[in-house]
């Protein structure tokens, strides 16, 4: 027990730790690693170089090493490294049947290693081992055919020694295996390199059968164009074009065959091979091939020649666009307006076609404002271009049958029809196609035009039915009333042509009632019925109050010469005077009074003007609250309102109230002079009185407020409850007085 206690004693006490935050002074890893290499606590010196000096020695020493390196190699087998590194140090002792063994050591532990095969094969090379070398290049291409390093480096070696029929048979074998394109080049410029034309032509027939690509055919003419074969190599462009077809079309192999035949001055097959392909090759592939035909073209063909290539490609051009898009109109229109420039109208009839079967998915007029023009369009082709009336009558009545008439109509369609029909003398067609019109979906337009005909036609009773039917279908177009009227009076029937204006007055409905009057009015002034004239403007001021209305009826009295014309010009004005006193539109009534100013001050006495100068309303500027379209207060704004003396009369307690605004004004600038007078006194109790001089200079400001208290005798004119500009000018004219009243005190002082 007693040594168990002494025992216990004997371990130390583990030290508690009171504070654990941590310290001020970090050391990281960084730092530690640093401090280290600084100090190089890790370096070991160099060891001693050693000096052999016997064969007991280099003995000693090769085994040491071979113990090194087997230690190595035991530890771990799967680092190849380490197997190259014994054998090359064996190799450098000349030992070459040790390396052998080493790297065949290695070749059983990793056979797939490729660094290992090259390293091997290189050692026997070096030392001139060719059975050797060639025996590990059998195996390696043996082992992995795929490694195209191993029979790059057998094929060399075997020509390098000259075993030229050794090389081709590795080649051989090579090819077998389908290897990449590069290896077929390496093949083909080896058999050139020994003049064997015919072996690399067979190559090439095998290369471009296992990789058919146009690139290779091109090699391959390109090969046999090089060595004088010109017909050989035009058939293996053939043959490429139809190994390919036109389902795997390339603009590449176009580009380089036109190439080849404008090498060889075969213009007329140059220009054939690139039509040929501009017809198959899709547009978007087709960029080097236009390039190239319109480079080709401004060489070696004229003027049309080039113009095909231009047109050509823009055709192409479009084609894609209409493909992609069938209902882009105007992508149709430029194609239509491309082929009518240059080809036969069988081609043109043909796009034509193609265009209008394209009908708008959705009957709505919006979506066949564009497509009817192609209609059009074809329509004057036919007859303009082409001159087939009877072509162009089925046009146009293939685009009507196809209208659906009873949701909208194209009047244009219609107009174009009956002026077609009248160039080819054929009245009656027009007349039926425009009843047609008319029946099936009645226009204002068609009405105009069938109307425009008649005229033409001088047929003024067909004129007048259509002018009845059009006010049957709109009797509130005040332009169709006043148009038929004018048909009338050009006639020379005037009874007829104010019924007619009385029965479109009396219309409930009108579009523009002002201009009918004026027309009526106009006509009557022109038959010289100054009564009926009369008339019409009574009767149109009974429905209206307007003040241009009592201008120009003022204006009419004084337009016609008799003797009472003036005095009939000036009841007019007192009567339109009168009849606006109640008017809210003071703008208006300040017309009407500054015409009748104008009129007095040409033919008035004085007395007529003072009359109305004294009618003349006030301007006044007043203010008003602006509210904002959520409520809220937005501000003031400035506006200049008329006050009329009627108004004002009228109205005393606008007077009264600017009175008390006044006095209320007067009260405020009375308080503000007595407060000045007796800033003055106190100043002047500060200073030396000074006799007489004092006396005097203080009389001014004793008469000074006196004299603006007279002042405010002027009345102000404020019809505003809220406040008014005069209350601002006349406070400002106030303010003025004072501040130059104060300055002349204070300068006497």
């Amino acid at each position: 027990m007693a040594s168990t206690a002494a025992g216990k004693q004997r371990i130390p006490k583990v030290a508690k730790v009171k504070n654990k935050a941590p310290a001020e002074v970090q050391i990281t890893a960084e730092q530690l690693l640093r401090e280290a290499k600084e100090r190089e606590l890790e370096l070991l010196p160099p060891p001693p170089k050693q000096k052999i000096t016997d064969a007991e020695e280099l003995n000693d020493y090769k085994l040491k090493k071979r113990k090194g390196f087997e230690d190595n190699i035991r530890k771990n087998r799967t680092v190849i490294s380490n197997w190259i590194k014994y054998a090359q140090w064996e190799e450098s002792l000349k030992e070459v049947q040790r390396a052998r063994s080493i790297y065949e050591r290695a070749l059983d532990v990793d056979h797939r290693n490729i660094t290992l095969w090259l390293k091997y094969a290189e050692m026997e090379m070096k030392n001139r081992q060719v059975n050797h070398a060639r025996n590990i290049w059998d195996r390696a291409i043996t082992i992995l055919p795929r490694v195209n390093q191993f029979w790059y480096k057998y094929t060399y070696m075997e020509e390098m020694l000259g075993n030229i029929a050794g090389c081709r048979q590795v080649f051989e074998r090579w090819m077998e295996w389908e290897p990449e394109e590069q290896a077929w080049h390496s093949y083909i410029n080896f058999e050139l390199r020994y003049k064997e034309v015919d072996k690399s032509r067979s190559i090439y027939e095998k290369f471009v059968m296992v990789h058919p690509e146009v690139k290779n055919w091109i090699k391959y003419a390109h090969f046999e164009e090089k060595h004088g074969y010109i017909a050989r190599a035009r058939k293996v462009f053939e043959r490429a074009v139809e190994f390919y077809g036109e389902e795997h079309i390339n603009e590449n192999l176009y580009v380089a065959f036109s190439r080849f035949e404008e090498k060889q001055k075969e213009f007329e097959r140059v220009r054939i091979i690139y039509k040929y392909a501009l017809d198959r090759v899709p547009k978007q592939q087709a960029q080097e091939l236009f390039k190239n035909y319109t480079v080709f073209e401004k060489r070696f063909g004229d003027r049309r020649g080039i113009e095909d290539v231009i047109v050509s490609k823009r055709r192409f051009q479009y084609e894609e666009e209409v493909k992609a898009s069938p209902h882009n109109y105007d992508a149709w229109f430029d194609y239509l307006r491309l082929v009518e420039s240059d080809t036969d109208a069988d081609t043109v009839r043909e796009v034509y076609e193609r265009a209008i079967a394209n009908t708008p998915p959705i009957q709505e007029k919006r979506h066949w404002r564009r497509y009817i023009y192609l209609w059009i369009n074809y329509a004057l082709y036919e007859e303009l271009e082409v001159k087939d009336p009877e072509r162009t009558r089925q046009v146009y009545q293939a685009c009507l049958e196809l209208i659906p008439h009873k949701k909208f109509t194209f009047a244009k369609i219609w107009l174009l029809y009956a002026q077609f029909e009248i160039r080819q003398k054929n009245l009656p067609n027009a007349r039926r196609g425009l009843g047609t019109a008319i029946g099936k979906c009645p226009k204002n337009k068609l009405f105009k035009g069938y109307i425009e005909l008649e005229l033409q036609l001088r047929e003024f009773d067909r004129c007048r039915k259509l002018y009845e039917k059009y006010l049957e279908f709109s009797p509130e177009n005040c332009t169709t009333w006043i148009k038929f009227a004018e048909l009338e009076t050009i006639l020379g029937d005037t009874e007829r042509a104010r019924a007619i204006f009385e029965l479109a007055i009396g219309q409930p409905r009108l579009d523009m009632p002002e201009v009918l009057w004026k027309s009526y009015i106009d006509f009557e002034i022109e038959q010289e019925e100054y009564d009926n004239t009369r008339g019409l403007y009574k009767r149109l001021l009974q429905r209206t109050q307007h003040v241009k209305v009592w201008i120009s009826f003022g204006q009419f009295e004084l337009s016609i010469d008799s003797d009472d014309r003036i005095q009939r010009c000036r009841q007019i004005f007192e009567e339109a005077n009168k009849s606006m006193q109640g008017c809210e539109e003071k703008e208006e009534r300040l017309m009407l009074l500054e015409s009748w100013r104008d009129f007095e001050d040409e033919f008035g006495s004085l007395t007529n003007k003072e009359r109305v100068q004294k009618l003349l309303p006030e301007k006044v500027k007043k203010r008003r609250k602006i509210t904002a379209e959520d409520g809220s207060d937005a501000g003031w704004e400035e506006y200049y309102d008329y006050i009329f003396p009627e108004d004002a009369a009228n109205q005393p307690n606008l007077k009264l109230l600017a009175m008390a605004k006044m006095w209320k004004k007067q009260q405020k600038q009375e308080d503000e002079d007595e407060e000045e007078q007796e800033e003055e006194e106190e100043e002047e109790e500060q200073q030396v009185p000074q006799g007489k001089e004092a006396q005097e200079n203080s009389e001014p400001d004793e008469q000074g407020p006196a004299a603006h208290r007279e002042e405010p005798g002027k009345e102000y004119d404020d019809r505003d409850d809220e406040s008014s500009s005069s209350d601002s000018e006349s406070d400002g004219e106030d303010d003025k007085d004072k501040k130059e009243e104060t300055k002349a005190d204070t300068e006497k002082l």
